[in-house]
């Protein structure tokens, strides 16, 4: 069992089925991103069938890591009954629909990530254009949409059923329950197994890192009010093992929730500071915060990753607002600017 959050930060990456529990394995699978190298996916032993908590990128090695990741169990591909995806993200999902083609494996999606689902099979233009000009970030947004071409199609067919919140899925071994968890994605779900006090977290509970917040095609009026109301949520449950989407499982999913609530306050207390000292946008306001957990300045990161420091901060700043801290008001040009109140 793995607990040990001071070894080598990037040992949960290295291939192979990891037993974090009775009857259940981490499998790691590659992700072809410069940051994150590895998604977690839990088979579940059930009998002569398994059944997996998230499904993987679509991609060759993946699917070959993933096929010998069960193999040393004792199962093979056509014997995945079920994949439990916890959000629609490409990480997640797409290797499990990919596997539903050619063995028939049922998927299974939180009913809350539909619209995305629908907006990644016909949106042209990205939301996140629009977004990042509101942010004051006109030269990103300019950026992304020379970048912007469309959505790959490939693996984003519908689920075989919507998964409702708290909605119990019996296996033959346990009884898992379906957890709405938006936040991360407006639809994200945990699944809560009582009897091992265990939480298959996907990507809501991070033991090394933080979730994005605010990036998602059908964005929700207040994102970060919605991570932070489902982190109470599931802070309310009895502790249980923490059995991430990335990092390794650790023992207490109310440590690590409590480290989560407390980062995010000290993160709004910095964008209230930001603001200020004259940072009255989104993306001002992200030029003056640390980012990373080097505290990397904001124009040392890539693209991909200052829209996402630019939308994260909107989301702390939106908070701010609807908290008195903060007031906004949008001008001439459509760019949201933020004063103290």
């Amino acid at each position: 069992m793995e607990t040990d959050l001071t070894a080598d930060r990037h040992e949960w990456e290295r291939p192979g089925a990891v037993e974090v529990g009775t009857g259940v394995h981490r499998i790691p699978l590659p992700l072809p991103n410069d940051g994150l190298k590895a998604v977690n996916v839990y088979a579940i032993a059930d009998g002569d069938e398994v059944v997996l908590v998230d499904g993987g990128w679509a991609l060759a090695e993946s699917e070959r890591e993933l096929t010998r990741g069960l193999a040393t169990l004792g199962y093979g591909l056509d014997q995945v009954r079920e994949f439990l995806c916890t959000h629609v993200h490409r990480d997640h999902y797409t290797q499990a629909v990919a596997v539903r083609r050619l063995h028939g494996s049922r998927v299974s999606l939180g009913e809350g990530e539909r619209s995305c689902l629908e907006l990644i099979r016909t949106v042209t233009d990205h939301p996140d254009i629009a977004r990042l000009r509101e942010a004051g970030a006109t030269e990103l947004a300019a950026t992304l949409a020379d970048r912007h071409g469309g959505f790959d199609q490939t693996n984003w067919e519908d689920p075989d059923r919507w998964l409702s919140d708290g909605v119990e899925i019996p296996l033959r071994t346990r009884t898992l329950r379906a957890i709405a968890t938006p936040g991360h994605t407006r639809g994200h779900l945990v699944f809560h197994d009582a009897a091992a006090a265990s939480l298959f977290a996907g990507d809501h509970v991070l033991p090394h890192i933080t979730p994005s917040i605010g990036v998602e095609l059908d964005r929700p009026p207040s994102p970060l009010r919605d991570y932070l109301s489902s982190l109470e949520l599931v802070r309310a449950l009895p502790d249980a093992r923490l059995l991430p989407a990335h990092g390794p499982a650790t023992d207490s999913v109310h440590a690590r929730i409590d480290e989560l609530l407390a980062h995010h306050e000290r993160r709004l207390d910095e964008t209230v500071a930001a603001v200020d000292h004259g940072a009255d946008t989104g993306y001002e306001a992200a030029r003056r915060l640390g980012w990373t957990r080097r505290n990397r300045h904001f124009d040392d990161l890539d693209v991909v990753n200052r829209i996402l420091a630019v939308q994260e901060t909107m989301a702390h700043l939106l908070v701010l607002v609807e908290r008195g801290r903060l007031h906004s008001q949008p001008d001439e040009t459509g760019t949201i600017r933020f004063a103290a109140s």
